[in-house]
């Protein structure tokens, strides 16, 4: 250990520390790299991210200030970290203080974490007082953005503020060698939540380890299981009873969309899918995200086969691991793969609650296994793949959200709605634009009160003000009427352009910029639908410089529920009229004579066939043309 310097040759050294450093163990981190260092001094947490003060030799500190950045918690980011060299007060010893409130909410939000190899080996260790425990956690891994209320990131500000840590629980909290020292969610079987099994009306079954039996139980027996898990629940069934999937598909009104899957071990994938080395990494990663995988066969043998209904006619398989303790307790006993779809009924938000699970979920599942911690936020499983060697996240929320894109230029404090569909929302705060979870297609009553939460939770999470609001340019979208309800200033942003701008700040580039974006559809400006544009992107905004050939969609928003009319319509921009007389295309063969003669009306007068340019539903039209 390095000595202490005399009093005449100390200086007191203040670091201010922003980024990702709240529910990473870094006050922790610091504690133990002060303590080994020998200098005095404290570490606090606040809403701008890690203080800390200590004093030694000018040599020392500089030695500290390296250490600090180089031995970081793994999970920890840091952004900007503020140095400075101040006279010494004289501290006695090193501490950690109680967080400061106050002052402006930088610090970065941590996401939930998957479950680390530590915390598996205690779950899973029959002499260890958390066998077999669903919430175990520290501070490298568990809750984060799914429990926090407010910043600073401390046990009050979460929601296992109301369950007080026993004797031996609080021993781990306050001991600087333990990885649990000041781990937030920190519980046991003895002092923290605990897991029911319900019936479908709300009744208890079971508690506890029995409560994980019956469950395992009741999906072996082709039943559906409602799980209440880290950001809400899933509706589970064994992926390889054909019966089973197809009964969750009936009663959650899902026909063909592929289901994601669960699966037991990192092995299980590799034999049923093809899994690249950054494939393998995506999976067992932190995030944990559901990684779409290419089906490398039917396995018949271990019980590893999948039944049809998972992903009916498809070449891929969306494939996660387990990334709760909960998760991982299931699979290991159930050693089987299952269905592990989003709990809710279609275009409706995730449920978070147990007794809205009953009420909304009770038809669709058999048995409901819940836990009394409460989910301060709903928060989907993340959706991602491997393409030309690159990780893209094409559904981002759990492991992801809320952490912020950071772009080149300070920001006002603003609001982003986002569209009708797909949505998301944002606040910009200087610097950083921090992206909400996933909240999905505001296409029913129950999805757009999630998407007015998060909005209201995102801002007020960050202390923001927003003075603006940018919103897609559909004034019918649900989205631009909320901002429009808000009162604030607008911001209209054409929808296609939005796209390019969001990949530039992904991508870290700047105008000028040629974007192609192609979607399915969206408002133009000059009033037909885009979905197939090549912009050129300034400082001062865009020029549409070329699109695709436009063609007329029969019956508008019903020619993107039938394919088969975007195929019509697409034909008759090809050759005309006599498009309805073609009883060799399979599309307009499926139409009577008399709907024949009402789209042919339609088209040619233009009554209700607007024009579009999107990219989408030409591929819509191809496919209805292959049959």
């Amino acid at each position: 250990m390095t000595s202490r310097s005399s009093i005449s040759q100390r200086e007191r050294l203040r670091v201010a520390i922003h980024g990702a450093v709240q529910g990473v163990g870094f006050r922790p981190f610091v504690y133990r790299l002060a303590t080994d260092m020998d200098l005095p001094g404290w570490v606090s947490n606040s809403p701008q991210g890690v203080l800390v003060e200590v004093e030694g030799s000018p040599e020392t500190l500089r030695t500290f200030l390296l250490r600090l950045q180089k031995e970081r918690p793994p999970r920890a980011s840091i952004q900007s970290l503020e140095a400075s060299f101040l006279a010494p007060v004289g501290f006695g010893r090193f501490e950690i203080r109680p967080s400061d409130g106050t002052g402006e909410r930088t610090t970065l939000i941590l996401p939930d974490i998957g479950t680390c190899a530590d915390c598996l080996r205690d779950i899973f260790d029959p002499a260890d007082r958390r066998y077999l425990y669903p919430f175990t956690n520290c501070t490298n891994c568990g809750p984060r953005f799914s429990i926090i209320q407010a910043l600073p990131y401390d046990r009050p500000n979460t929601t296992m503020a109301r369950f007080a840590m026993c004797e031996a629980c609080a021993a781990e909290y306050e001991n600087p060698g333990d990885r649990r020292f000041h781990a937030q969610p920190n519980a046991c079987p003895v002092c923290g939540p605990h897991v029911e099994l319900w019936d479908r009306v709300g009744g208890p079954l079971s508690t506890h380890g029995r409560a994980m039996g019956d469950a395992v139980e009741a999906i072996h027996a082709g039943q559906i299981l409602a799980v209440k898990g880290l950001g809400g629940f899933h509706l589970i069934a064994d992926a390889r009873n054909d019966e089973a999937v197809r009964l969750l598909r009936t009663r959650k009104h899902r026909e063909e969309k592929p289901l994601a899957i669960m699966a037991p071990c990192l092995d299980w994938i590799k034999v049923t899918c093809e899994v690249s080395p950054l494939e393998e990494r995506l999976l067992s990663s932190p995030e944990s995200p559901i990684v779409l995988l290419r089906r490398r066969r039917e396995t018949t043998d271990d019980g590893g086969s999948v039944a049809a209904s998972v992903a009916p006619g498809n070449p891929n398989l969306g494939v996660m691991l387990p990334y709760t303790p909960l998760h991982h307790i299931l699979l290991r006993e159930l050693a089987i793969p299952v269905v592990a779809t989003s709990g809710n009924l279609s275009d409706e938000p995730i449920c978070t609650d147990e007794r809205e699970a009953v009420s909304r979920l009770g038809g669709l599942a058999d048995f409901f296994l819940v836990h009394d911690r409460p989910i301060a936020r709903h928060l989907d499983d993340s959706v991602a793949r491997v393409l030309l060697g690159r990780e893209q996240v094409l559904r981002r929320a759990r492991g992801y959200a809320p952490l912020p894109v950071r772009v080149d230029r300070p920001l006002p404090p603003l609001l982003a709605v986002g569209g009708h569909l797909k949505n998301a929302v944002a606040v910009a705060n200087r610097t950083e634009v921090f992206i909400s979870q996933h909240i999905g297609d505001l296409e029913t009553a129950q999805a757009f009160d999630a998407f007015r939460r998060v909005c209201a939770d995102l801002a007020r999470l960050y202390g923001l003000e927003p003075g603006a609001v940018a919103c897609d340019a559909p004034p019918d979208y649900l989205s631009t009427r909320h901002a429009v309800s808000t009162g604030l200033p607008l911001i209209r942003v054409q929808h296609h352009y939005t796209h390019v701008l969001a990949c530039m700040a992904e991508n870290e580039l700047s105008a000028p910029v040629l974007g192609v974006s192609w979607d399915g559809t969206g408002y133009g400006l000059d009033g037909t639908v885009w979905g197939g544009e090549f912009l050129r992107i300034g400082d001062a905004g865009f020029d549409r410089v070329a699109y695709l050939r436009p063609f007329p969609l029969p019956g508008g928003e019903q020619a993107i529920k039938e394919p088969r009319r975007t195929a019509v319509g697409l034909l008759y921009e090809l050759l005309g009229d006599d498009v309805v007389t073609r009883d060799d295309l399979a599309p307009v063969r499926s139409f009577s004579p008399r709907e024949r003669a009402l789209l042919a009306r339609s088209l040619a007068r233009r009554i209700n066939a607007p024009v579009t340019s999107s990219a989408g539903r030409l591929f819509d039209a191809v496919a209805a043309l292959l049959g």
